[in-house]
């Protein structure tokens, strides 16, 4: 779909703009009016507007010429040639047209004589004032580059981390898939039944991978009927000496919103090192939802794989840690570890929602 540009921002400039000359052009009538001068809307045009006329000239000459063609292409040199020859015509201008005006008898005061301080004075102020002018011009137009640029720069580090993820996320899904085939492989060898129960209870946790896993979020209540379908077809191999307990402390309809799948590798390494073949293994996993705060705490046997397993390569917490930095950067504490004794893993990890 096209993208509707928004105008939004365009107007709000062009109302400063018009507010800002407004009150320039307005002040020198103001304070003329103020200091007892009686003066007409045609003396103000013919006299009191040259000088901020000059102004916007200077401004605006700079704003949409000077500034983006020289100053923000490198040619300095270019630039501030450009604008000495720009102030020095403008100013003289301005000043051989009050003469002229002043010598017409067209005057804020009576007579057509120059009374007050010598006319040098003036043509330096305003010299100066136009010097200013190109300043906050430069400053104006320097400050909305930066913000066009700083939003720039945001937009593409956005596309970047989502780029980013899509990668992890694309890496997950075969990986979920490779293990959870190889569980319906041991299966089929002792157990057909068990191995075709699972294999219907893999098409709906591949419903859920191939189209929730597509999103940024999902809702809590859906990753947690995920994560108890997954635990579940874990249980249909394991013997009888395995204990696994879960608890579920997350409201049944929970809308809190969480990145898909950044458990299931927590899940998938406890079955993966937790589960002994020949000594009694247990597994607990908990989950608990709070005000602002999602929590994973698993726990289980410590059973390492021999150096000739190759049953898993090791992907999985390494993509959970990326996701993190990733996904919720600075709003998440992981621990993990073997207890001293060596018997027991522990993860838990606690995200800011």
């Amino acid at each position: 779909m096209k993208q509707i540009p928004d105008n939004k921002p365009r107007i709000i400039e062009a109302l400063i703009h018009v507010i800002g000359w407004g009150i320039v052009f307005g002040f020198p009538f103001l304070m003329m009016s103020r200091s007892g001068f009686s003066i007409t809307w045609m003396d103000y045009v013919r006299h009191g507007s040259v000088v901020p006329l000059s102004f916007l000239v200077v401004f605006y000459v700079n704003y949409f010429i000077l500034i983006p063609c020289y100053l923000f292409e490198g040619h300095i040199r270019q630039y501030l040639l450009f604008n000495v020859l720009l102030i020095v015509c403008i100013a003289a201008g301005a000043h051989l047209w009050q003469e002229y005006m002043f010598q017409a008898g067209h005057t804020f005061g009576k007579g057509g004589r120059h009374q007050g301080p010598p006319k040098w004075i003036f043509f330096t102020r305003d010299l100066f004032s136009m010097v200013l002018t190109v300043g906050l011009s430069v400053a104006i137009k320097m400050s909305g580059r930066w913000i066009q640029m700083d939003a720039a720069r945001r937009e593409a580090e956005k596309s970047r981390t989502e780029a980013e993820l899509k990668n992890l996320r694309s890496q997950l899904n075969p990986h979920f898939l490779l293990n959870t085939l190889n569980n319906i492989y041991a299966l089929i060898a002792f157990n057909s039944d068990k191995a075709q129960a699972a294999v219907q209870e893999l098409s709906r946790l591949l419903r859920h991978v191939l189209y929730d896993n597509q999103q940024n979020f999902v809702t809590l209540d859906k990753e947690m009927d995920f994560i108890r379908s997954y635990i579940e077809l874990m249980r249909i191999r394991l013997a009888d000496n395995v204990s696994v307990n879960t608890q579920f402390d997350v409201r049944p309809d929970s809308r809190t919103e969480i990145a898909p799948l950044i458990f299931i590798s927590l899940i998938e390494n406890a079955f993966k090192h937790g589960i002994s073949p020949t000594e009694p293994s247990f597994i607990r996993i908990r989950f608990s939802e709070s005000p602002g705060k999602v929590c994973c705490e698993i726990t289980n046997s410590y059973h390492p794989k021999s150096q000739t397993d190759k049953s898993g390569s090791g992907i999985g917490l390494e993509q959970v840690r990326k996701r993190l930095e990733l996904t919720y950067p600075g709003r998440y504490t992981w621990q993990q570890g073997v207890s001293k004794d060596g018997k027991e893993y522990k993860s838990i990890l606690q995200l800011s929602v």
